[in-house]
């Protein structure tokens, strides 16, 4: 609940009431506890209270309880306990509603959340793939020459295509952009099919998610609460990394360096947060902690709710400055073991024994102890968090639905735009040279054609001709014969007569004698 007189977030009341410094609130903080002890209630009071104070808020979430802050809460014996104690009344205290825009990755439950490829870049998308120093090179050549041939690659298509239209004509980028290995292409194209499995193709592409339309406010001046439908999404823990890695890095580079504010400009909640570290790329865990580090210069306040501490990584707990528990449960040496980090984690009080209160708590109880306004530690104190003013149930489908189209966000994102971009620009191109290579191979085979229709007139010629050489040749042989036969029978008939003459002559002259 937020104190608009004093400019402080009343969280809980025990002996004392319990007070967040707006100004420390960027310094990040951890709500932990077991099942059933009340980190929903803490989140949405958290959250409430910074809505109010102007603050704009992104939650995740992972269970599908948030969608009821859309609407005004309902009293029961339980919260009018709680106001009676707290004497709530005599602070405003009342039910009412927040401004609320539902988003989801797959665009089922909320305004869809996409980015480019692009807008992505080798550098996120390498590390999130895991690929080796090797296949990183070759995914900056291949981002290099489509930024160089002025290819967008929108989504996973556009990549895939550009990867494989890089591997086919890497000869040709070896002078220029260094080798490509066929091994390289391979293993990208695999690292990239698994993305698009995880459901990749629904993140990627346009019109992207801008960012800055997370920061918004109603006409109150509350801040807009932006709650993400996690219920699916975490289910793909590669895809659920790329989201939190992309969108963790453009809050980083959307925020300029503020120093310390009086207020943060932007909170974040991540609601069962061991699934942001669970088998988490080392890429994911190495933003995680960078941010936690040097987001809060940028007027960012991180809240993760957990359900043990020992969830977050020693790298990222370290910078968490508020720290909320509920109970834990401690059967097992492992969680007598969890419960005694906890315990030591806060500042002691020395009215009662930390690990002792942490298994005694009941549900809305909790251990509090935050930063103070020099950025101290407070004592630990065992007390009861505020209840929330919104509802503690599921909004219903429909009245999700009247809020996603009443949001003045309604219509920029729904409809996907695929333009022209990588893979239409290749696909082009690939059925261009493939025209040209038909009709290449067409003219080549009309020549053939008209080469074989060629030889076959003077293959026929050349038989005409020899035909017609063959009869006159028979014509020839058949006058020489005849003319042959008739001076044969011309010599025969002058031989006769010369013969007998002489024959005469010869008897006349015996006869003489």
């Amino acid at each position: 609940m937020y104190l608009k007189d004093t400019h402080k977030i009343w969280i809980a009341t025990g002996e004392k009431a319990v007070f967040l410094e707006p100004g420390m609130a960027n310094r990040h903080g951890l709500i932990a506890g077991a099942t059933g002890t009340g980190k929903t209630v803490t989140l949405k009071v958290l959250a409430e209270a910074f809505s109010d104070m102007g603050v704009p808020v992104f939650l995740g979430d992972i269970k599908g309880d948030l969608t009821g802050m859309i609407n005004p809460g309902k009293e029961n014996k339980h919260i009018r306990r709680s106001i009676d104690n707290m004497g709530l009344d005599s602070f405003g205290y009342d039910y009412h509603s927040y401004p609320a825009r539902f988003f989801d990755v797959y665009g089922e439950k909320g305004h869809p959340v996409r980015t480019t490829v692009s807008a992505m870049g080798p550098e996120l998308l390498s590390r999130l793939l895991e690929l080796t120093p090797v296949q990183d090179g070759v995914l900056r050549i291949v981002f290099r020459i489509a930024d160089d041939e002025h290819m967008l690659l929108s989504d996973l298509k556009d990549l895939r295509a550009m990867v494989q239209y890089v591997g086919d004509n890497a000869k040709e980028y070896k002078l220029t952009y260094g080798n490509v290995s066929s091994q390289s292409i391979g293993a990208i194209q695999r690292a990239l099919l698994k993305l698009e499995d995880e459901g990749g193709n629904t993140f990627f592409g346009e019109p992207d998610l801008d960012l800055s339309d997370w920061i918004d406010w109603d006409e109150e001046g509350r801040g807009v609460m932006n709650i993400l439908e996690c219920q699916e999404l975490f289910q793909h823990p590669l895809l659920y990394g790329t989201f939190l890695l992309w969108m963790l890095s453009e809050i980083y580079e959307m925020f300029p360096e503020a120093g310390d504010l009086e207020k943060p400009k932007l909170a974040f909640f991540f609601d069962e947060a061991h699934l942001l570290f669970d088998d988490a790329p080392k890429a994911l865990l190495d933003t995680i902690e960078r941010m936690v580090r040097l987001i809060r210069s940028k007027g960012v306040s991180v809240w993760f709710i957990t359900q043990n501490p020992s969830d977050i990584p020693d790298s990222v707990l370290g910078q968490i400055g508020n720290r909320i528990q509920h109970g834990l449960r401690a059967y097992t040496p492992a969680d007598q073991k969890a419960l005694r980090a906890a315990a030591n984690s806060f500042r002691a009080n020395p009215n009662f024994n930390t690990e002792e209160a942490l298994v005694a708590l009941g549900t809305g109880e909790a251990l509090v102890s935050v930063l103070d306004e020099d950025g101290v530690p407070s004592i630990v104190e065992k007390a009861n968090i505020l209840p929330p003013s919104s509802s503690m149930d599921a909004a219903s489908e429909a009245d999700v639905k009247a809020a996603i189209e009443a949001s003045p966000l309604f219509g920029k994102y729904e409809e996907v735009k695929d333009e022209e971009s990588a893979y239409e620009i290749i696909t082009e191109q690939q059925e261009k040279e493939a025209e040209e290579e038909k009709k290449a191979a067409e003219e080549e085979a009309k020549a053939a054609e008209k080469e074989a229709k060629e030889k076959e007139k003077e293959k026929k010629a050349k038989e005409k001709e020899k035909a017609k050489k063959k009869t006159t040749s028979k014509a020839a042989k058949k006058a020489t014969s005849a003319f042959t036969k008739t001076v044969n029978s011309a010599a025969n008939t002058i031989g006769r007569e010369v013969g007998k003459k002489i024959v005469r002559g010869i008897f006349d002259t015996f006869l003489k004698g």
